[in-house]
């Protein structure tokens, strides 16, 4: 930038770049911040014979820590079990990547009880989001 020249704010929808950029620079601060290294992503999936998704979960892991982004299993599959098999699974991966603790939020109308059966305490809630619900921060010590 030069002297002449004043920054530009944009205001926008959806930017990909934006977001790898700020990704990038996010985790190098932090690494820089702690001195402990970002983790990786990762995922479960279930698939049916017909290679339609069942349902899946994603995550990431940090400085001993698995943060689960999103788990979802499709609602003719809900009663199967599947959402506790792919949780466990992705449990077990955090420990053979190194984490003692997990973490997740969910909000009131989705799931925060599905996780407390599975071990989770609530931390926190963020109150009405959306518009009278609320987000539900959990907790859970991992054994190996």
């Amino acid at each position: 930038m030069t002297a002449d020249s004043a920054p530009t704010l944009t205001v926008g929808g959806s930017d990909a770049e934006l977001s790898k950029q700020l990704d990038k620079a996010l985790t190098a601060f932090s690494e820089a911040a702690t001195g402990t290294a970002y983790g990786d992503s990762f995922s479960v999936k279930v698939t049916d014979e017909a290679g339609e998704l069942v349902g899946g979960l994603t995550a990431w892991t940090w400085g001993g820590l698995c943060g689960i982004s999103m788990l979802w299993v499709r609602e003719d599959s809900r009663k199967d079990g599947w959402g506790s098999k792919i949780l466990h699974a992705a449990e077990a991966e955090a420990v053979r990547r190194g984490c003692d603790r997990v973490a997740v939020s969910s909000f009131t109308f989705q799931a925060p009880g599905f996780y407390q059966r599975h071990g989770y305490v609530e931390t926190g809630r963020m109150l009405g989001i959306p518009d009278g619900h609320e987000d539900v921060h959990m907790f859970k010590r991992l054994t190996a």
